[in-house]
């Protein structure tokens, strides 16, 4: 099949979103930052904290930001590499697992309900895979494109803060490709373990990436003919939620590898797209450290998780609740009565 050059239409909406996103708001930042220079502490006392508080107050746009109404956001879709015999489960468990996220009995919705954060799932076509990646496009440009535009109905409701997550059974071998399309090396630093991968199926996704990234060729020079070529349904819509969640001043909480990738192909295009995201954690998938190191996110968390579906994301956001939480709720130095620094 012959490489296809991009016709430029649909994708240029994508461009304009990009090239039109609010700045931080400096104003509301150094606002926060007083203020948690006034709190009943030592300067500094509380970390990280104190850099998440005033991080969601820059981009809120209000010096005292709220966590009252977090969403988490969960994408999933259905790959046609996994008939390749990437992963250690079959394709069908990507629909299974969405009927156990609806019934409530995945470890998503129990992280959910103890910080009281929403849960919305996205079911993206599961029962039409899109094509295997060595053979074929994942997405044509307008499909693509419309997929973007279909993510970015993750903030519908008002949240005020968005966690991104996925679920679909061959999506760490999507992931790797992205890396290895825009960042070089070898597949095999950038395919990991997924949802337990080794021996021959390790194998598989290594040359999975490897003949996925030999058949696309140069087009992949542009970050979103990679997206519609080696991504997917699920990593279309997130990078869609989260230009959304840029335009309308909403913090992002990013989970794994998968999600990643996801952000990996806006900062690709520019790095300021992802100045709005926090990474929840570092995911014991290998390459997942490398790549937030490409995109300078330090990781909330470091649990040694890689199960996907939002769960560490969900969980760093008992974290960012808490720094919110000290942020406008703690007493300053005045308030209390006590005695700041001499």
């Amino acid at each position: 099949m012959p490489v296809q050059t991009p016709t430029g239409l649909p994708f240029d909406d994508i461009r304009h979103l990009i090239a039109t996103m609010p700045d931080a708001d400096i104003v509301a930042g150094d606002a926060a930052r007083e203020r948690q220079g006034q709190l009943v502490k030592p300067p500094g006392a509380l970390g990280r904290l104190e850099d998440i508080a005033i991080h969601l107050a820059t981009w809120q746009g209000k010096a005292m930001p709220t966590a009252d109404r977090p969403m988490v956001a969960v994408f999933a879709a259905t790959h046609g590499v996994a008939a390749r015999g990437v992963s250690p489960y079959p394709g069908s468990v990507t629909k299974q697992m969405v009927d156990t996220f609806t019934a409530g009995k995945a470890a998503v919705n129990q992280i959910c309900a103890t910080f009281d954060a929403g849960l919305r799932v996205f079911d993206l076509a599961l029962d039409l895979p899109t094509p295997d990646i060595t053979e074929d496009a994942a997405l044509d440009e307008r499909a693509c494109a419309a997929t973007i535009a279909f993510g970015m109905q993750a903030i519908a409701g008002g949240a005020d803060v968005l966690c991104l997550g996925e679920m679909g059974i061959g999506n760490t071998t999507i992931a790797a490709a992205i890396c290895h399309a825009l960042y070089g090396g070898t597949p095999e630093e950038w395919v990991g373990a997924g949802t337990g991968a080794s021996g021959e199926i390790l194998a598989r996704k290594v040359e999975t990436v490897r003949e996925a990234i030999a058949f696309h060729g140069k087009a992949l020079s542009d970050p979103l003919e990679v997206l519609r070529r080696v991504g997917g349904r699920e990593i279309a819509a997130m990078a869609g939620a989260i230009l959304a969640a840029r335009h309308e001043r909403v913090p992002v909480i990013l989970d794994g590898y998968v999600v990643t990738a996801a952000a990996a192909v806006l900062h690709a295009l520019d790095p300021r797209t992802l100045d709005h995201c926090l990474a929840g954690h570092v995911s014991a998938e290998q390459a997942h450290r490398r790549l937030l190191a490409r995109l300078n996110l330090e990781p909330i968390l470091d649990l040694g998780m890689r199960l996907g579906e939002g769960s560490g994301a969900a969980l760093a956001l008992g974290v960012v609740k808490a720094s919110v939480a000290c942020h406008r709720g703690m007493a300053t130095f005045a308030q209390a009565g006590v005695s700041d620094q001499a």
